[in-house]
Parts: C-alpha cells; sequence; structure tokens
C-alpha cells in the first residue's frame, strides 16, 4: 500500500466501506474480510490503530482453522468516516452491531468477538449488551480494567512525547518499531499504514502571524526543517499584518487520530470491564502478556476456572502484532476446544480419506466390470 513493500492482498480478500445509518446522516466504516465458511471472527483493533493491526494475525488463523474474519476500523480510526466524534462505549458497541447486521442480515452466522486494547473493551461491551444474536465466544487480549486505569493517568505525557508528524510512511514504520511500538516489522509495514495519512502542504499559504504554528515533523532525534519566507503585505497595517509562508516539504505524515481529544471518554471505555466480561455467559479467553495485569476480579475468577487465560511471551501491548503466531495458535486452541471452528489439518486429513475412498471405489467398480 502505498509504496511500502509487502502483500498486502495477501493478508484479507477484500476490502470495503459499509455504509450505516440514515441517508442524511450516515457513516463509512472500513471493513476487511478474509476466508469464506465457518463462523466470523469479529476483530475489533486498539486505540490509535485500525483492522490492518490484525493483518498478520488473520492469516495466521486462516491457515490453522476454517472461519471467515471481519476485522472494521472503529469509529474515528483508519479509513472510517462518521458524522461525530462519539467515542463512548455505547455508540462504538452499536457501531459494531451495525456493521455486523450489514454486512450479514438479520441472523449472522456463530460469530466470536475479538478485541485487542480498547477493542477488546468495545468488544466486552457489546457481548454484555448483546447487540449480537449470535455470539457464540469472547477473546480479550491485554485489556484488564486496573492496569488500563493505571495506565490512563500517563497517557496524555505518552502521546505528547510521539512524533506529531513524519516525512514519509518509511519514517513512521521505522519509527515504529525502534520505539518498540511495534515489534514485528511484517506487522508494522502494514499496520503503520492505517494509522497515519498523507496531509499536503501547499508552498504558499497566507497566515497571520498570531495563529502561526509550525509543526516540526520530528523522528528519533531528527528535525526536518522547514523553511520559511517573510514577506510583507501591501496594504496592511502594523495592528494587522499577512506574512507568506513558504514551504519546501510537500508533504507530511500525520496521526489519523488525535485521542488526546477523545480523554473525555476513556475512563468510559475500561472502568466495570472486568465485571462485565465475567457476566458475559460464553465461552471466554483472555490473552495477556504478563500475569501481572491481571486485577483482583480477574483473579479470583480465573483460580474459579471462570474463563480460559493464556499468558504469552513478553512483548509489548500490541500483542497480536508482535507475536502473531503465538495469538493464533491461542485462538485457534480455543475455537476448537469449543468446537467452533473446524481445524485445517482434520478437514485436509478428511479431504485425502475421500480421495482414497473415492480412488479406491473406482479401482473396485472397474475392474469388477
Amino acid at each position: 500500500i502505498l509504496g511500502i513493500p509487502g502483500k498486502f492482498w495477501g493478508y484479507f480478500d477484500q476490502m470495503e466501506d459499509v455504509v450505516v445509518g440514515a441517508a442524511d446522516s450516515s457513516d463509512s466504516f472500513r471493513v476487511y474480510k478474509a476466508g469464506t465458511g465457518g463462523p466470523v471472527l469479529v476483530l475489533l483493533h486498539g486505540g490509535g490503530h485500525s483492522a490492518l493491526s490484525w493483518a498478520v494475525c488473520t492469516t495466521a488463523i486462516s491457515s490453522r482453522v476454517s472461519c471467515r474474519v471481519l476485522a472494521m476500523d472503529l469509529r474515528g480510526h483508519g479509513a472510517t468516516q462518521v458524522q461525530c466524534d462519539d467515542f463512548s462505549t455505547q455508540t462504538m458497541s452499536r457501531d459494531v452491531a451495525n456493521v455486523v447486521q450489514a454486512c450479514y442480515g438479520e441472523t449472522p452466522p456463530p460469530m466470536v468477538l475479538i478485541g485487542h486494547g480498547v477493542g477488546g473493551a468495545i468488544a466486552v461491551h457489546a457481548a454484555s449488551s448483546m447487540l449480537l444474536p449470535t455470539i457464540v465466544g469472547l477473546v480479550a487480549i491485554d485489556v484488564v480494567e486496573g492496569s488500563a486505569m493505571e495506565v490512563l493517568h500517563s497517557m496524555q505525557n505518552f502521546l505528547r512525547g510521539r512524533p506529531k508528524s513524519f516525512k514519509s510512511m518509511v519514517h513512521a514504520i521505522e519509527w515504529s518499531v525502534k520505539s518498540g511500538q511495534i515489534q514485528n516489522l511484517e506487522s508494522a509495514r502494514v499496520s503503520v499504514v492505517g494509522q497515519i495519512k498523507k496531509c499536503e502542504v501547499d508552498k504558499d499559504v497566507l497566515l497571520e502571524p498570531a495563529s502561526l504554528v509550525v509543526d516540526v515533523a520530528v523522528e528519533g532525534n531528527e528535525e526536518f526543517h522547514e523553511q520559511h519566507q517573510l514577506n510583507d503585505k501591501e496594504n496592511t497595517t502594523p495592528e494587522r499584518r499577512y506574512i507568506t509562508v513558504c514551504v519546501c516539504l510537500q508533504s507530511v505524515y500525520n496521526w489519523r487520530i488525535d485521542l488526546s481529544k477523545a480523554e473525555k471518554y476513556w475512563d468510559g471505555w475500561f472502568r466495570g470491564t472486568s465485571n462485565l466480561f465475567l457476566s458475559c455467559n460464553l465461552p471466554k479467553l483472555l490473552l495477556l502478556a504478563g500475569v501481572d495485569r491481571l486485577d483482583r476480579d480477574l483473579t479470583i475468577a480465573q483460580m474459579q476456572g471462570k474463563f480460559m487465560m493464556q499468558l504469552l511471551p513478553p512483548c509489548g501491548h500490541a500483542v497480536q502484532e508482535d507475536h502473531p503466531d503465538k495469538v493464533a495458535d491461542a485462538i485457534t486452541s480455543f475455537l476448537l476446544r469449543h468446537k467452533f471452528a473446524e481445524s485445517r489439518e482434520d478437514n485436509q486429513r478428511s479431504g485425502t480419506c475421500k480421495t482414497h475412498t473415492l480412488t479406491h471405489y473406482l479401482l473396485y467398480d472397474t475392474n469388477s466390470s
């Protein structure tokens, strides 16, 4: 995508924009699909990411079990376009239900909700609200109420500390890997495309001095300087002077969503999710990068066997991107244990047996005649 190496279409079979809502106030959600049979795995990404964060993991899961995948860009993220920036759990959960209904009708096939981070919280809220009538399972990845609430206190500092923009897509990918935000280069090359967007910059922009803000693109310790040429315009007064800004850089890449503006919703994303997760009367799986992330309620419930839990190798928050194969193994085991899906190996063996049986029958029939 956008000149970045990698076989994007090797990860998903189809990309489309799903329009929901009335004609005069409709929203458009970017979705990616894969597979043709089996249950539908509805994949919900984390905050600031996009559906493309599931690309490599989707391939890994699809190679293990027969299933379909529906990965969507949540509101405000990726290529999704909505009328209002309402990031409440109620609205975002309803978005998921609306997209599923638009894709599969009133009676969708069996579905497993799988969410990472904020997407995991939305999956929990959607499942507990029973917005999707055919949900059979729930998987939450690296989302625990206790640790999430602690992290929120430092979230603004984290957002302020990262680069505001990049001079190229390649630089954004390099920063993502070097900073440890995504530890898997293959995942980063696909995922970062859904996190940033190209913004064209005009050479001559008329601005007032009071409103002039220069946003320098920073990558590590490297600064990509802009050269400004200031010219007084004719027929201006000292109280109201304009300047012409000549920008050498023709384009920069900015984050698609400014998460800092959604701060008022952060608390609602995670508060109460542990109890909601436990109250869902469904087979449940919790994937964590460390046992220290468990809070008290989940620890007690896990000891009582109320849900499956699996610890993954040490990694960053982007668990399914850092270790796509490990996450795929865990999800596959969950799907097979509850008989939600069939193993690719079993299908292949079954197909081989049928071929041998048919060959034997044909040989027997030919010899008999």
